[in-house]
């Protein structure tokens, strides 16, 4: 093993068995090193690296803290990863989010309040029905954000959203081409939100299928 990945070892030892907790200041560089029988260098190289996928945070002239660990904020690095996909992946990352994401609308269903709901419906009316692509597209995102927001799983909601980046070309790209992509996605819309004011998981599941479905079905088509 080499010793930056020694060191990132031991550095994670140390926080998955509560030595450091979400909060906690890591002792001085010089003695975390003699402690975890490290050099410096490579304790500065796990640092680094923890700091860059946000385990760790580093304050300059205040020292190195773990951070609060919450999923979204681990999640970020997928997200950064997700960025690098190529093209013909894209059809891969859909699948994901057809599997993933009707579940989090159907758990939507029983948490979401009338509220949530009512914003989700204004923000629909307001596009009215003849939206720009750009347009439509930025509403599809906040749509499904607002929705599996409301499905009350942090770790869900960052997935999604980390995963989101990929397909959104391909949803501008079908609202170019297809010409009645934008009649489809506000009638997908208006069901999946019909689904969740009757508190019926299942119809939204299934609408949130459909909904997915018709885009991984168009791109199939075009590639």
């Amino acid at each position: 093993m080499a010793v930056t990945d020694e060191a990132i070892e031991k550095i994670k030892g140390m926080i998955v068995s509560g030595a450091l907790s979400p909060g906690d200041r890591l002792p001085k560089e010089s003695e975390l090193a003699a402690e975890l029988g490290l050099s410096r260098n490579s304790l500065r190289e796990a640092v680094r690296a923890l700091s860059l996928i946000r385990i760790l945070d580093v304050r300059q002239g205040d020292g190195t803290y773990v951070t609060s660990l919450d999923p979204q904020l681990l999640l970020e690095a997928l997200s950064f990863v997700v960025d690098f996909h190529r093209d013909d992946t894209v059809l891969e990352f859909l699948a994901v989010r057809r599997i993933l994401e009707p579940a989090a609308t159907a758990m939507a269903a029983t948490r979401i309040s009338e509220s949530e709901l009512d914003v989700l419906s204004a923000q629909l009316d307001a596009l009215g029905a003849h939206p720009s692509v750009e347009e439509l597209v930025a509403a599809d995102l906040e749509f499904h954000r607002g929705i599996v927001q409301s499905s009350g799983n942090s770790v869900l909601c960052s997935l999604l959203d980390g995963l989101s980046g990929p397909t959104t070309r391909a949803r501008v790209w079908r609202g170019l081409t297809q010409e009645d992509a934008a009649s489809r996605t506000l009638h997908e819309h208006r069901a999946i939100l019909s689904a969740l004011r009757d508190r019926d998981g299942e119809a939204a599941r299934s609408w949130a299928t459909v909904h997915i479905a018709s885009v991984e079905q168009w791109l199939r088509s075009t590639l």
